[in-house]
This record gives C-alpha cells, sequence and structure tokens, in this order.
C-alpha cells in the first residue's frame, strides 16, 4: 500500500497520445534527462545521446510512439503544448541529420533515431516492466547515464531518487484507502468532492484548482469534438478506419451547429431515446481514443489508453443529465461547488488515487483492468455523486464497475492502442452509467464487496496474471489476429 499523496493533477494529466506509460511517461523521462545534464554542468559537453527501453517499452515501444516521445522530450517539446505537425517535422529534421538539438544555444550532437532507440525486448528490469536508460556520451569519451520507470498514467520514477518530497506533504484528510474517505465523510458530513478539494488547499488555492480542473475538460471537450469531425484511418498499419465522425453524423442528421456550445444544443434536440443516449455515449469514447491513437492532445483518464471513459460519462452527464443540487453550505464557501464539472473529476480523481495506491494504474503491471477498469471506477463514483449519491454510494458505484472489469488483459493487436483499446473505452462507459445507476437505487450497507476488498483482489489478480497479457502484445487478440507486422 503506498503513502503517497496524490492531487487531482496526477490524475488527469494533459498531454499527447497514444499512451500514457509509453509515451508521456518517456516523454517526461527525457525531459527530466535533460534537466539532469543541465543540473550537472555537462550540457555543453555531450557528443552522443541513446536511449535503450527494455520489459514492455521495447516489446510494444513502436506501436506506442515510444521511440517519437523520448525524441519529442529530447529536443524539449512539452506534449501540453506542443504543436505536433511542426514536432514531426522536427523530427523528420532529427532522422534526415542525424544530429539533435538537446537545448537552445548548444550545439547539436549526434543521435541517429534508427540506431540510437534500443529496443531491448528480452530483457526487462526487475523494478517494473516499463524501464528506459538514458546515455549521454561526453567529450572525453566518459558517459551520464540515468534509469527511468514509467510506472502507469505518465508518472515515472527514476532510479535512485527519494520519494519522500511527495510523501512529506501534510493533508488535513489523508487517504489511503476507501475506508479513510467514507471515515472522513461521516466526520464531516461532507460528499468526496469537499474532501477532495480540502486537501488539494494544500498544493494551491481554489481559483487555481479551479481553472486546471477546466483546463482539463476544456482539453477532453476539444477532444470529442475533434474526434467526432475526423475522417480516415488511423495512423500505425492496421487499417482501422475511425468511426466517431460518421456516428455523429449519423446521429445528428440535418440538425446544424457552428461550433461545440452548438453542436450540444443539436444533440440533446435529438430527444432522450434508450438508443440515441446509448449510441452518443459510445461515440464520445469512440472520438477521444481515435484521436488518443491519432497521437492527438488528451488527458490521462487515468491513462491515455482508458482516456476516453471519463471524458465520455462526464460529456453524457452535462448533456443529458441534472446535475443535484448541492448544500447551501457548501456553495456559498467557493468556486467549486458551483461547477458540477469541478465536483465530477475532483471525485473521480479520488478514485483514481485509491486504485493507484492499493493496487496498480499500469496496465505493464495489471493488465487493462487497471486503465479502463480503474477509469470505469472513477467515472460511476463521479457521475453517481453527481445524480444525487451519499459517498457510501459513491464508492459502491465504483466498486460495482471494477468488479465487472476484473481480469481484463491488455493485449493490444501489433502494440498499437487501437484493437481492442478504443472500443474497450465505449465498454467501460457503458459499465460506469450502468454501475452508478445501481448504486443510486442500492443498498450500500447490504452490499457484500467493498472498495477495498475490490482493490485488493485486483492486485492480487494482477500479480496471478501472466506477464503476456500485459501489454506485451504476446497474448490475447495480439496473437490471434492477422497483421503484416512489416506494415505497423
Amino acid at each position: 500500500m503506498s503513502a503517497e499523496r496524490l492531487s487531482v493533477f496526477d490524475i488527469f494529466k494533459i498531454g499527447v497520445g497514444p499512451s500514457s506509460s509509453h509515451t508521456l511517461g518517456p516523454w517526461r523521462a527525457a525531459q527530466h534527462f535533460v534537466g539532469e545534464l543541465s543540473t550537472r554542468g555537462v550540457m555543453p559537453r555531450v557528443t552522443h545521446v541513446r536511449v535503450r527501453l527494455f520489459g514492455s517499452l521495447a516489446k510494444t515501444g513502436k506501436g506506442h510512439g515510444t521511440d517519437v516521445a523520448v525524441q519529442a522530450g529530447l529536443l524539449g517539446a512539452d506534449p501540453v503544448t506542443c504543436d505536433m505537425a511542426e514536432l514531426h517535422a522536427r523530427l523528420a529534421e532529427v532522422a534526415a541529420s542525424g544530429r539533435l538539438r538537446l537545448q537552445p544555444g548548444t550545439s547539436a550532437v549526434r543521435f541517429h533515431p534508427r540506431s540510437d532507440v534500443e529496443f531491448h525486448m528480452e530483457l526487462a528490469l526487475p523494478r517494473h516492466p516499463n524501464a528506459l536508460t538514458f546515455v549521454a556520451t561526453l567529450d572525453d569519451g566518459t558517459t551520464v547515464e540515468e534509469t527511468y520507470y514509467s510506472v502507469g498514467g505518465g508518472f515515472i520514477e527514476r532510479e535512485g531518487a527519494s520519494d519522500a518530497g511527495r510523501e512529506a506533504v501534510r493533508l488535513p484528510f489523508p487517504i489511503d484507502i476507501a475506508a479513510d474517505l467514507l471515515r472522513w465523510c461521516d466526520q464531516t458530513g461532507w460528499p468526496i468532492w469537499r474532501v477532495v478539494q480540502e486537501n488539494e488547499r494544500q498544493w494551491r488555492g481554489d481559483a487555481d484548482t479551479v481553472a486546471g480542473v477546466r483546463a482539463c475538460w476544456q482539453v477532453m471537450q476539444a477532444c470529442i469534438y475533434r474526434g467526432c469531425h475526423a475522417d480516415g484511418e488511423l495512423p500505425g498499419g492496421l487499417h482501422v478506419t475511425r468511426r466517431a465522425a460518421a456516428g455523429a453524423r449519423r446521429l445528428l442528421g440535418t440538425r446544424p451547429y457552428t461550433d461545440h456550445s452548438t453542436w450540444v444544443d443539436a444533440i440533446r434536440a435529438g430527444g432522450r431515446e434508450f438508443r440515441y443516449i446509448l449510441d452518443w455515449v459510445s461515440t464520445f469514447a469512440l472520438a477521444v481514443n481515435e484521436e488518443n491513437a491519432s497521437f492527438g492532445r488528451v488527458v490521462t483518464a487515468p491513462t491515455n489508453g482508458a482516456a476516453g471513459v471519463v471524458p465520455a460519462v462526464l460529456h453524457y452527464y452535462t448533456t443529458f443529465c441534472e446535475p443535484a443540487a448541492v448544500p447551501p453550505a457548501l456553495v456559498a464557501r467557493d468556486g467549486v461547488a458551483d461547477d458540477p464539472v469541478v465536483r465530477f473529476l475532483c471525485t473521480a480523481s479520488e478514485l483514481g488515487c485509491l486504485f493507484k495506491k492499493g493496487a496498480t494504474i499500469s496496465a505493464a503491471m495489471g493488465g487493462c483492468q487497471a486503465e479502463i477498469g480503474v477509469s470505469s471506477a472513477m467515472a460511476a463514483a463521479a457521475l453517481a455523486e453527481g445524480l444525487g449519491a451519499s459517498p457510501r454510494q459513491a464508492l459502491m458505484a465504483a466498486e460495482i464497475a471494477m468488479e465487472h472489469h476484473l481480469g481484463l488483459t491488455c493485449d493490444p493487436v501489433a502494440g498499437l492502442v487501437q484493437i481492442p483499446c478504443i472500443e474497450r473505452n465505449t465498454m467501460g462507459a457503458i459499465k460506469a452509467i450502468t454501475a452508478a445507476e445501481l448504486a443510486l437505487h442500492g443498498n450500500p450497507d447490504r452490499a457484500r464487496v467493498s472498495v477495498d476488498e475490490v482493490i485488493r483482489t485486483m492486485r492480487q489478480t494482477a500479480l496471478d496474471m501472466s506477464s503476456k497479457y500485459k501489454e506485451t502484445a504476446e497474448g490475447g487478440l495480439a496473437v490471434h489476429i492477422s497483421v503484416n507486422l512489416s506494415e505497423c
């Protein structure tokens, strides 16, 4: 059980697809390594850089864009703000010249992507399946090496580094397990989001929390909107056709719109028939993960591979549902309570934190139950509370959602985050909505399974699961679907 203290923005990170562990994490690790070279004062002496990928990062790194990510990080591009078209042009220049500039004002160093990004598929480091080592050769022939682990959700850990700083944060309501969260809710009479808000104040003011969460929601909305207007095939060689745009056109018919806001109005105008809403939820989820597979900008929720579940359920909530009333005493306190989206994402984040601490959010450690399963549990709890559920009912919703994802394997065909990953986001979203409805009309006092018990079960299931079902493309659909790997 981890005692680390996690914020909303540890779970929700803006970045670039297709994978938080194989793309965003290595990207951040590369940025950190460049910063380390500068800190040590050796940057002017670097003549050559190499990157070694191990384990799962090597086995599915090509399909997940790990080679692209480490180059982007070495170039100093920011996954939150960079222009991807411009970045790809810079990467093409690196490939053509065999030179890479680590910092503005420094000389370009030798770097040939084909030979200097090494894929050690048969070698895994013992600490974590997602490991990578950066090696910088200096002008006297000596080297500087740093090893990092991409542990899921864009989190990275450096070999030999201490986590004391994160653990030292003192929260008024420390939470390691769901029982802690319920105890604080019982003592204060607050909903989950309110407990989260109070803890977030140890990192920043309320206005900054609201602004940051709203920024994440804006990226989610933009991602859905882009995905619902983009046709064609996904990159990588699998020839997967994008479906969200065609689905959105079919559902909208001839209703006009000019931007995202009027688009949502047009969606609402279509009615509330069950199949209509069901189709929109699936379309929202497809849109996000088709964008994710295309190196689009998404928000980890808690990972990139599962980035479509929470946005799809939240878009369903804001488009088709009536948010539950908030007690006046909470509304009067600050701006967080005034915004149902902020409340939703605060609650969802806390469930993500619980699963990260008690089990894992890394598919390389736990299979897809650690990604789609966790995201479905996050969305279920947030939706239930957003519709008026008590904290116990909200946690009941999370448990129901995860219970029916236990054992879900990660078996990406050709190592790409496409089959079955994209459709799995639609399933996770629908399960989250179903779980929330069951919990809203259920009695948590009679529930036989708790969130803590299902988290422990998920962790044990992950430990028991064969490594070939953990993001290696060595089992499941990945070995039963005929693919010409030379095209991928």
